[in-house]
Formats: C-alpha cells, structure tokens, sequence
C-alpha cells in the first residue's frame, strides 16, 4: 500500500450502525489495511481458498478471452466487472484468474452488509470463503447511507495502488430473472467509483453457476455439470468519459457502456456454448 494514510469513517457515518456492525467492520477493516494482515489474507486466498475453489469446479471451467490478459500491467488498480447470476460469481472469476495471470495481488470484494457484516455466520463464512476480503460494507437501509460515501472513497484509495484488484457487479444485486442474457440496469454507483478512480476496467461475462452449493461441487465430479463459461473482454476504453464533467449523468453513461461491454461478452459466450452442442462440460478449456 502507498505511505497516504488510510482514510477512516466519520463518527458520523459509524453512530446508526449495530454494535455487532460496527465490530464487524473494525475486525474486516483491519484485515483490510494493515499490510501484514492483507498480505496474510491474501496468501491464504492464493494457496487455499482458490485452490479449493478450482478443485471443486475445474472440470467445468471453459475461459474465453482470458489470454489477452496475461501480459496487462495496469498502472493503477483493477476493477472487474461481471453480471451476477450466482453467489460463487467472483469466486469462480478470482479462482480463473489467479490460475491463468499474475494480476491479483490484493482483492477486495465490496457486499451487501446484510449477513456478511450483520450476522456472526456471515463474519465467519466471509472468513472461510474470502479470508475476509468482502469489504467495504454497503448499507442498503436509508438510516445506514451515509456509510456508503465513506466505501466509495475507500474504494477510490485502494484502486489508486497499481496490484489492487475490486470485484463488482454493475447491476448491484442478483439477477433472478430466467434468461441470464437479460441483464437488470446498471446502477450508477459504478459509474461514479469509474470516474473517481480511473481504474483498468475489465468487463466479464459469466454463465453456467447455480446457487446450491452442495450440487454445484457435486456436478463438477460426477459428469452432471453443465459448462461453466467465463468470458473475458480486453481493458474499456474509457478516457471519452474522463474527458467529461464528472457529473450523474456523465458516472450513469458509464455504468451503461460497461454493463453494455459485458452483454456484448454474453452473447459471445451464447454463441460459444452453442457451439458445444450440449456435450458434456469436460474442462478446464482455455478458448481464444
């Protein structure tokens, strides 16, 4: 991390939150700043969570695109954005890319607090399952808001450091709907944590994830999975944006062109798993 010093909540932004709440967020947020304890964090994700992860899908992993990504050095951090089908999205997409480029080197994933940061179940899961990198908290009760301010520009600190890699739908919550090509608007919070960082955006589509953990595992060793596609589009052309006035307007337009770049990946991987003539997932593939 860089020598600036980290920015911290108001006592403002802190006072509506739970006691449990605001214990949460101390404990993942000093995970989460101190350079040993992220390092320590992040280690584990590289050795034993997404190894895990990889173990429990790779014979349904089919990856498109993702060997222009090998030779990226972005000079500032690294946004990726992806439709949300599944709990196990980012997963998959960490596990893909830890296995396939050396990009990740510090990962944060900003969730909805409800669970990750209100109940102890959901502290410990986040443990297990992400060494605690689902951070910062978003506050979706109208009380809680002004917390978000403070998450966006702490978003905007870390992706000011070349290494650091944000995981992001741009549709802000789960997409239920039946057809996974019909993406839900995209909000304009991403536009704005765009236009206040400047980050390397990179736009993915991922297809194939079902929401039952135990099956999902399960599919992915006895034959029954289907294709888990995962595709990858090159860095977003975004300086036409950064020449605007950072205004509403200006954040919502280019939350709109980055989720239209991840439909234009959907119908790639459409066309793609149609070419798979409903064959057996048999992966991981790397294709293009």
């Amino acid at each position: 991390m860089s020598a600036a010093a980290t920015i911290r909540p108001t006592p403002e932004q802190l006072a509506p939150l739970s006691r449990f709440e605001r214990a949460a967020f101390r404990v993942v947020d000093y995970v989460n700043t101190n350079p040993l304890t992220k390092a320590g964090s992040h280690a584990f994700l590289r050795s034993v969570g997404m190894t895990w992860v990889w173990t429990c899908s790779r014979n349904l992993i089919h990856m498109l695109g993702v060997e222009q990504l090998r030779k990226l050095s972005p000079s500032r951090g690294l946004l990726l954005a992806s439709n949300h089908r599944s709990f196990f999205d980012q997963y998959i997409i960490s596990a893909c890319l830890f296995r396939t480029t050396t990009l990740l080197k510090r990962l944060y994933f900003p969730v909805r607090a409800e669970f990750w940061y209100q109940r102890p179940l959901g502290l410990a899961v986040s443990l297990l399952m992400s060494a605690l990198s689902m951070y910062p908290p978003v506050f979706r009760e109208q009380g809680k808001r002004d917390f978000n301010h403070y998450g966006v520009r702490r978003l905007v600190q870390i992706l000011e450091e070349p290494g650091s890699v944000v995981g992001v739908h741009p549709e802000g919550t789960r997409n239920k709907g039946d057809d996974p090509y019909r993406l839900l608007p995209a909000q304009p919070g991403i536009g704005k944590l765009i236009m206040d960082a400047r980050p390397t955006v990179i736009p993915i589509f991922v297809n194939g994830l079902g929401n039952d953990f135990a099956h999902q595992i399960r599919s992915n060793f006895d034959g029954t999975g289907v294709p888990v596609v995962l595709a990858f589009g090159a860095p977003l052309e975004l300086e036409p944006f950064y020449a605007r006035r950072n205004s509403l307007r200006t954040q919502k337009e280019a939350a709109d062109f980055v989720l239209a770049a991840i439909a234009a990946l959907g119908e790639q991987e459409r066309a793609y798993r149609a070419s798979l003539g409903g064959r057996p997932a048999g992966g991981p593939r790397l294709v293009g």
